[in-house]
């Protein structure tokens, strides 16, 4: 068996090595790492919520009202009211019967996965899904089919060739490494009898006229899909993850999700925060206003600067550099240059396809964009 040390020394020679970050300041647009200031493109803080007074103010009340922590998992302590009001705020915002929280985006997938699926069912995921998606399916020992990316021909070639009414089809609703929409309405037409999860991560906050994400987007209700899985720590600002669900669907993942039986509970000042949050993001749609005219001011540029960007309508704009050193080498001279956009490599992304991920937020300006722009041009010229 290869050692621990070889294994490490492996990832350094093939430049897969990751370095934490050490930030040292609120998230937010201007940043500090390690004693230096920078323009961060590389947060998931799509609205700008993360470092909001109003949601700070909240939550230091709620810590004064809850404490710190819960002390104990959902079905022993561990649920407030606080949790118990943000479930029956998100399930009317989305319009579904019920709701339930979960620690983190990761837990959430892992457990509806693992308690929907046994080993005689087979759960079909787009190829690009998130980690947490294909491991869940792996974890509960199902059999596993992937389909071609974003192509719901093909997911529905797999589901004629099964002939069965018990699957799962998973996929993410916006790719966090792509920024693609899934064709939810299509995966919808397609699933007959079988479950439909949509893990809306990027989407919700971001995507739709009132930000219910990708489901308001394809202007397509509640009932089309089974299972709506949305995050905290991207739109929210916040942390933790919630599913949306019928009564009986919900209910069976209280009684059964081994990630929320034996997880102690998120603190109660979270779920006000998010609560809070939410409160936002329905009623300032200009913070989505503005992301969106940064996407298309910063597609635009980026178009005249001859910076090949893979399609994407929303916050994640992806540019596909191909090799480990060379994407490092574009990441670290942004970095010389004051912008945080830090490298994606294998297995993150598939092989071959090392790229900088770019995060675009509501509080970036036009100005910090064309800093971006600028400095990228120049820093891929003269590597390339």
């Amino acid at each position: 068996m290869t050692s621990l040390s070889e294994q490490l020394l492996e990832l350094q020679n093939q430049n897969a090595y990751r370095v934490r970050q050490t930030v040292e300041t609120p998230q937010g647009v201007k940043i500090t790492v390690n004693g230096q200031p920078y323009i961060s493109f590389c947060s998931n803080d799509y609205l700008g919520l993360a470092n909001d007074p109003r949601v700070c103010e909240v939550t230091k009340k709620a810590i004064d009202q809850y404490g710190v922590g819960t002390g104990a998992s959902q079905l022993i302590s561990g649920y407030t009211n606080a949790h118990k009001e943000l479930e029956q705020h998100l399930a009317d915002f989305f319009s579904y019967p019920r709701c339930v929280l979960f620690s983190s985006g990761f837990l959430a997938n892992l457990g509806v996965i693992s308690s929907l699926a046994k080993k005689n069912t087979t759960v079909i995921e787009d190829k690009l899904n998130h980690a947490s998606l294909i491991d869940a399916a792996k974890y509960a020992g199902a059999k596993l089919k992937r389909y071609k990316h974003c192509d719901s021909d093909h997911a529905k070639e797999i589901l004629a060739s099964l002939n069965s009414d018990d699957c799962l089809i998973a996929s993410d609703g916006v790719f966090s490494m792509e920024g693609s929409i899934a064709p939810i309405k299509q995966l919808a037409s397609i699933k007959n009898n079988n479950t439909l999860i949509i893990d809306d991560a990027h989407g919700i906050g971001v995507l739709g006229k009132h930000g219910r994400g990708s489901l308001e987007y394809h202007n397509i209700s509640s009932s089309h899909v089974d299972i709506l899985i949305g995050t905290f720590g991207k739109s929210f600002g916040v942390s933790g993850a919630f599913v949306l669900g019928n009564n009986e669907m919900i209910e069976y993942l209280i009684q059964k999700a081994r990630t929320l039986i034996y997880t102690t509970a998120a603190p109660a000042a979270l779920a006000i925060a998010a609560s809070k949050s939410l409160k936002i993001i329905i009623s300032e749609s200009e913070r989505r206003d503005r992301l969106h005219d940064n996407i298309s001011y910063f597609r635009k540029c980026a178009h005249q600067a001859s910076l090949d960007l893979l399609a994407s309508n929303t916050a994640i704009q992806s540019l596909v550099i191909g090799d480990n050193i060379t994407t490092v080498q574009v990441s670290n001279k942004l970095k010389q240059n004051g912008l945080l956009t830090l490298a994606i490599r294998p297995p993150t992304v598939p092989k071959n396809t090392a790229r900088l991920r770019i995060t675009l937020t509501s509080e970036h300006s036009h100005r910090h964009i064309d800093m971006l722009i600028s400095s990228l041009a120049q820093i891929v010229k003269s590597i390339t």
